[in-house]
């Protein structure tokens, strides 16, 4: 045995989750002690706890949870595991706040792979890491055969946002200006060009990434003539813009020829019957801003790599019905209406 107690270490490259692995005894303390512990190490997990302790800063706490379960769980530009550290990071970074630590829970499929497990882990600690925002604490679960596909994972980030900041769905005024961060459409084309009944030939690769730092650039340039960010995933582009327009009482008017949309996913989009403004991103976000603030925000996020192609796309307008209107190419207008079913499943 070695000095953990285990007859013998997990065979990473071949072996598979089995039921032991969620029982709570041996196996399960070593599938957590050779795959996550290696993959997030931190001071607070090293702990052994099944919570983790942390002094809270100055501030306003924020709070955000998702889960992921996306198909394929690789694809280029990323994986499930990296997707759950950026989406939780940015879903926390929306209200300007600064990103603190994450939770990580993990719902494996009886007989998956460990060797693709330990490359989701690994790819999950890589992208903590890098956006110097610790897994702390945890979970696994293990369900039968079946029950499942392959892996889904929940992730809960904390954060503090200074003091009188207050971004809020219901601030949008008429006059605001509103931005982007970059090319739309980038992540949702990039799981379907993977997906087996939609396979495609494309060099696109998802835009999944945290946000935070831009975040943080633009909250320094705008302060509090910044109203409201948010990052389009499902749903992308129109689902937020509605969601805006209803919460806040306006409409907005948005142009055509300002869409920072690559020729491939408009090319994508024509193939599958999908809107772009409809797909999803996770590397991106759309920003509402006061007037006056609009230049110094641009340029900001433009100093910025994850903001570099940033643009104002429209505006908000005094609309009694909560439209989201475009202004075409062509010099017409239409209306763009929330998602209607699922154009895009398992996209996150």
């Amino acid at each position: 045995m070695n000095r953990a107690g285990y007859a013998r270490r997990l065979d990473l490259q071949h072996g598979r989750v089995d039921m032991s692995h969620g029982s709570g005894g041996r196996a399960m303390a070593q599938l957590i002690s050779e795959v996550f512990h290696p993959a997030f190490a931190n001071e607070w997990l090293s702990r052994g706890n099944d919570q983790a302790a942390f002094d809270a800063p100055v501030g306003r706490m924020v709070m955000s949870t998702d889960a992921y379960v996306v198909s394929p769980l690789f694809f280029p530009g990323g994986d499930i595991g990296s997707l759950a550290v950026h989406g939780t990071i940015n879903d926390v970074s929306m209200a300007g706040a600064r990103p603190l630590y994450l939770s990580a829970s993990f719902i494996l499929e009886e007989g998956f792979a460990l060797a693709d497990l330990k490359r989701i882990a690994d790819s999950m600690g890589a992208a903590a890491r890098d956006a110097g925002v610790p897994i702390i604490t945890g979970d696994t679960k293990v369900v039968e055969r079946g029950k499942a596909d392959g892996v889904f994972i929940s992730t809960t980030g904390v954060g503090v946002v200074q003091g009188g900041l207050d971004l809020s769905a219901d601030k949008a005024r008429p006059d605001d200006q509103v931005l982007v961060s970059g090319f739309i459409g980038d992540h949702g084309v990039a799981i379907m060009s993977k997906r087996q009944n939609t396979a495609f030939d494309t060099d696109l690769v998802s835009d999944s990434a945290a946000l935070h730092g831009l975040v943080a650039d633009m909250v320094a340039a705008a302060g509090l003539g910044l109203r409201v960010m948010r990052d389009p995933t499902r749903g992308g582009v129109a689902a937020v813009l509605n969601e805006l327009a209803q919460q806040s009482g306006v409409g907005f008017l948005i142009e055509e020829s300002a869409l920072p949309i690559r020729p491939q996913v408009v090319a994508a989009c024509e193939l599958l019957g999908l809107d772009p403004l409809c797909v999803a991103n996770e590397g991106k976000l759309i920003a509402v801003v006061a007037p006056e603030f609009a230049q110094s925000l641009i340029e900001a996020m433009h100093a910025h790599p994850l903001g570099r192609d940033a643009t104002i796309i429209g505006k908000v307008v005094e609309d009694d019905h909560h439209f989201v209107q475009m202004t075409t190419s062509f010099g017409g207008d239409r209306i763009i209406d929330w998602l209607s079913g699922e154009q895009l499943p398992r996209i996150c």
